[in-house]
């Protein structure tokens, strides 16, 4: 008995579960208020589509398996996001440029940063949380940010059909509840419209990121998805028109094994009777042979005359096409790492040795090698051996 509760108690929990019912109503209304069920529809699927996109880049940069779920739209406002999300997060600023005007948020915790950051580096993915992000975390997230963020401009593109374009991604670290103000969209209304998204990396990263963006650019992403449905026009078949009845031919009267009944040949059949292919069909007409046919060899003009002169007529045409000639020194390769500390000063050593022949590429076409010659105050080449046709990559 000790365990059971008292009546007290059973109201003070449904009239607790029936405050959370209340107020989990007054936010559908209020949501519903800024933006319509339909609006909300389309904003989950345009979020679809471009996040279906970035998730094969991120799979592309990562080498691991990208899963982003289907996203789920609210209307909240910085003060609420403050409380509900107290520790920091990294925030990811996009900027629409062209097509479209407007910006729009990021959001992705600091752990999945770091591990975003190690598999790009080659890494494996396993990071020391306690760790501190610094600017080469930033800097690599900003990276996977514009290339994802990119694809999902080209999947807007196609949805909207018109160009749309984006900055280069700026990224910083934030607390909602300190930085709010520096963070803020630049429009009077504090409410914004949050679209939040699972996201899972192999057996990494399962977690959550979340897009925020000003009730007015929400409004217009929608607007430019409702404009280019209007554009597409439902095809519509056309109906087949009934053919025009052949003229019935009057068959040749053929006479019945019998011999008494004419015209046999000219009644209809229903079916054709099933007969056996070494078979012949009874009653079948003879055929009838034709003249005979004369077949002759083709002739066919000698290649050996005359094809030289018609060559070297011919490709007088392409002698004005311009073609990109590039003399490269050497190359080598590097990692994210290596390249990202590089800075006035550095020194990047190729694969050639020193006065080792150059190589001569036209339009990407390896054909020949040189020295380096200086000719007045300009660099030039001097051809020293021209590649086989054979032996060109």
């Amino acid at each position: 008995m000790g365990d059971m509760l008292s009546q007290a108690e059973i109201d003070a929990l449904l009239s607790g579960a029936l405050s959370m019912d209340e107020e989990q109503e007054e936010k559908s209304r209020s949501d519903a208020e800024v933006l319509t069920p339909q609006e909300i529809d389309a904003i989950g699927e345009i979020g679809n589509i471009s996040m279906g996109t970035s998730a094969t880049t991120l799979y592309t940069l990562l080498g691991k398996k990208v899963t982003i779920t289907t996203p789920r739209v609210s209307v909240t406002t910085w003060e609420e996001l403050s409380e509900q999300y107290p520790e920091p997060y990294v925030a990811v600023k996009v900027q629409y440029i062209d097509g479209l005007i407007g910006t729009n948020l990021l959001i992705m915790r600091i752990n999945d940063v770091k591990i975003i950051t190690d598999l790009m580096m080659g890494g494996s993915g396993h990071v020391d949380g306690d760790a501190e992000l610094s600017e080469m975390h930033l800097s690599a997230v900003s990276e996977a940010m514009n290339q994802m963020v990119g694809s999902a401009a080209t999947s807007m593109s196609s949805m909207f059909e018109k160009r749309v374009e984006i900055s280069p991604p700026e990224s910083r670290l934030i607390h909602f509840a300190e930085d709010r103000e520096n963070i803020k969209f630049e429009e009077k209304n504090d409410q914004i419209v949050k679209v939040a998204f699972s996201l899972t990396v192999g057996d990494l990263i399962d977690s959550q990121i979340m897009q925020l963006l000003p009730i007015s650019f929400a409004k217009e992403l929608v607007q430019n998805l409702l404009r280019a449905n209007e554009k597409e026009e439902p095809l519509i078949p056309a109906e087949p028109q009934p053919a025009a009845p052949e003229p019935l031919q009057k068959q040749p009267e053929r006479k019945s094994p019998a011999g008494d009944t004419p015209g046999f040949a000219a009644q209809p059949r229903q079916e054709p009777p099933r007969q056996d292919a070494n078979r012949q069909m009874p009653y079948m007409t003879q055929p009838s042979y034709q003249s005979p046919i004369n077949v002759q060899p083709a002739q066919f003009q000698s290649f050996d005359s005359g094809g030289q002169p018609f060559e070297v007529q011919n490709i007088s045409l392409l002698m004005d096409v311009p073609l990109q000639i590039t003399v490269e020194l050497g190359r080598t390769t590097k990692k994210i790492k290596e390249i990202l500390e590089f800075g006035q000063g550095s020194i990047i050593e190729l694969d050639k040795l020193a006065g080792e022949p150059v190589d001569i590429l036209v339009n990407g076409k390896n054909v020949a090698k040189g020295e380096v010659v200086v000719i007045d105050e300009s660099f030039g080449v001097r051809i020293t051996d021209i590649i086989h046709p054979s032996k060109r990559l």
